[in-house]
């Protein structure tokens, strides 16, 4: 069974930076796309960004030009650097992935900006 496991996450005020990591571990031969979603409170889950196994990347409209997302498939570890983080990026964050066999969601992780 695969597991994932995110970290990076934490209380940052408006304009700083955070990385986030999500790495996985169990059985694993291939991974196709990985992703960023997010849910604040009230709302729906959202997607972030996303990347797939050429590394294409797609990006949600309110991050593009802030956020980056990358992948290190030796690792089968996705990460996101945030930067210039505002009020409304507050939410916790949730890796995605998804394989031929399986897709898989981590934990989540919270991100919360304030000042």
């Amino acid at each position: 069974q695969v597991q994932l496991v995110e970290s990076g996450g934490g209380l940052v005020q408006p304009g700083g930076s955070l990385r986030l990591s999500c790495v996985a571990s169990g059985r694993i031969f291939s991974i196709n796309a990985m992703g960023w979603y997010r849910q604040a409170p009230g709302k729906e889950r959202e997607l972030v960004a996303i990347i797939s196994s050429l590394s294409s990347t797609n990006y949600a409209d309110s991050v593009k030009g802030r956020f980056t997302i990358s992948r290190d498939n030796a690792k089968n570890t996705v990460y996101l650097q945030m930067n210039n983080l505002k009020l409304e990026d507050t939410a916790v964050y949730y890796c995605k992935f998804t394989a031929s066999t399986w897709t898989n969601w981590g934990q989540g992780t919270q991100v919360t900006v304030s000042s």
